[in-house]
């Protein structure tokens, strides 16, 4: 899998890229990732070619490629105005609007104060679900006085984790595996299939007896639509 970290740090040595490695370290530690690293301020000349002439120069063309082709990103902005800045809202700006379509996004920030921590909710959150990607539910927020202090460093893996698991597509809870899952299916569905025997006609009234009876079928609702159980759809995410 391919994990592309965008970095919005304008200074070097820059505390945003110094939170976008550890993030990306975190999932690297929970998923095998091959990870690429976009540093906007490299490209900020040809985003601003790319926004009044339309075209992209070479460098910027590439990194749009590699966010598109992504499995997973983790996006970091310094906080400017009590927002992300210019330069990382320029490179969405010229993304494709469909390149973000279901990708899995960790969102974080940096900034000179705690007062500035709620930009990822008012301001990178939306960003992100208007261009419909999956935001993680745990953004990270780093102010000059959390380095070094207790709760960024379980922010980091609390998120890692959440990216992990969207990028594998399974649940951040450990659940039975696919061959566990359809023996659960097997043994439910005889012991069903057992009760109806026992039981006599009189449960062949309910839903439970029309999905005995038909299998498959059991699974048609009005209208046409199947209805696939959760289980069945987990079992088939891990099973890729």
């Amino acid at each position: 899998m391919k994990l592309v970290v965008v970095s919005a740090g304008l200074s070097v040595p820059s505390s945003t890229r110094l939170l976008a490695d550890r993030l990306a370290r975190a999932v690297q530690g929970r998923a095998s990732v091959d990870v690429q690293v976009v540093e906007l301020r490299d490209l900020a000349v040809e985003i601003a070619h790319q926004l009044t002439n339309g075209f992209p120069g070479g460098k910027l063309a590439a990194a749009q490629e590699a966010v598109t082709g992504a499995d997973g990103l983790v996006v970091v902005t310094p906080v400017f105005s009590a927002s992300y800045s210019g330069l990382f809202k320029s490179f969405f700006d010229v993304l494709d609007q469909e390149a973000l379509a279901g990708k899995p996004v960790l969102i974080a920030a940096t900034g000179g104060s705690a007062r500035h921590s709620l930009v990822l909710e008012h301001a990178l959150r939306p960003l992100f679900s208007y261009l419909r990607a999956v935001v993680v539910p745990t953004a990270v927020y780093a102010a000059s006085e959390d380095w070094g202090a207790q709760g960024l460093p379980e922010r980091i893996e609390r998120a890692a984790g959440e990216l992990a698991a969207l990028m594998t597509g399974l649940s951040t809870r450990s659940g039975p595996t696919s061959s566990e899952t359809a023996g659960q299916h097997e043994t439910a569905g005889q012991h069903a299939a057992g009760q109806h025997e026992t039981d006599g006609p009189h449960e062949t009234d309910g839903q439970d007896g029309r999905d005995g009876r038909h299998g498959e079928a059991g699974k048609r609702e009005a209208g046409g639509f199947t209805v696939v159980p959760f289980a069945e759809q987990l079992a088939a995410l891990a099973a890729r």
